[in-house]
């Protein structure tokens, strides 16, 4: 198996459990307010992380706090967003808003890597807010609510992300990197915390949840993001992890009898096709050379 095959073979893997977290949180909320759940998941994680790994994490240089923090900033108010957009959404429109970081990972690349469009990102673009209007069913009473709008945020942030983890973890030791990055998520949380009224209740059930993101939802797959993925492309990358709101749609009608209905359906199909047709933007270009010649290539 090449080390690119392994790779996407591992960042599939995180994708369940991602995928798994949306319906997980949201179970959660009954005994935590969004922010102090946040900030105790990565408390949780950052203790975890340094016992597994304590003896790779000594003489951390200055470049990699930077970047450490970089990541976590953008990391750490993703998820205080995404957790609050999630206690005042449903689990399904969560995870499908938040797989439209794969429509905002190609923009971030324009943007911070000076990458040139393609006809595909533009495309997917359209076809992605098509299935949002519809996802967020703008025909009831709720329409579109501030939960899918800070969700919506969140996938923005995570997107950027994906840029710079595909940077940063070329050129640094990605354990460490990867630690940085969570402390500072817990941090970012942690001031956060008088923003809301602050609900902590610890149960079996609540304590069981958050050992599970910290351990898995957060170490696991940090490890595993910033070892593997430099070894693929963030393209490559972000096609992977489209599969995550797929699961979590999933999860949250089985668990939470969560029902989009028909209208709802079609519009996560569009999204998951306008993310298709987004990623795929070269094998688009192949058959029509004039979206490359108005568009330009990527290269």
């Amino acid at each position: 198996m090449t080390a690119r095959k392994k790779a996407e073979l591992y960042l599939f893997c995180t994708t369940f459990i991602w995928g798994s977290t949306f319906v997980i949180a949201k179970i959660g909320f009954k005994d935590f307010s969004p922010f102090a759940f946040i900030t105790v998941r990565y408390i949780f994680a950052t203790a975890f992380f340094a016992l597994f790994f304590s003896s790779r994490l000594h003489d951390i240089p200055r470049s990699t706090w930077k970047r450490g923090a970089i990541l976590g900033m953008l990391v750490g108010i993703g998820l205080l967003l995404q957790n609050l957009g999630l206690f005042l959404t449903s689990a399904s429109n969560a995870g499908f808003i938040t797989g439209m970081m794969v429509i905002f990972t190609p923009l971030a690349q324009i943007i911070f890597l000076k990458k040139k469009p393609k006809l595909g990102n533009f495309l997917g673009i359209v076809v992605v807010t098509l299935g949002l209007y519809l996802l967020t069913k703008p025909g009831s009473e709720s329409g579109i609510r501030i939960g899918d709008v800070l969700v919506l945020i969140a996938a923005v942030l995570f997107g950027i992300y994906i840029v710079f983890l595909d940077v940063y973890t070329k050129e640094e030791d990605f354990l460490k990197l990867g630690f940085v990055q969570i402390m500072f998520a817990g941090i970012i949380s942690f001031f956060f915390l008088p923003f809301e009224t602050v609900r902590v209740h610890f149960t079996i059930t609540s304590t069981a949840i958050l050992v599970f993101l910290a351990l898995l939802a957060t170490v696991a797959t940090t490890y595993i993001q910033n070892k593997y993925q430099k070894d693929t492309t963030p393209t490559a990358a972000v096609i992977i992890f489209s599969v995550e709101p797929v699961i979590g749609a999933v999860l949250a009608y089985a668990v939470l009898n969560e029902i989009m209905g028909w209208i709802g359906v079609v519009g996560g199909v569009l999204i998951i096709g306008g993310i298709l047709v987004s990623e795929f933007a070269e094998d688009i270009g192949q058959y029509m050379p004039w979206g490359a010649r108005v568009l330009g290539d990527e290269d």
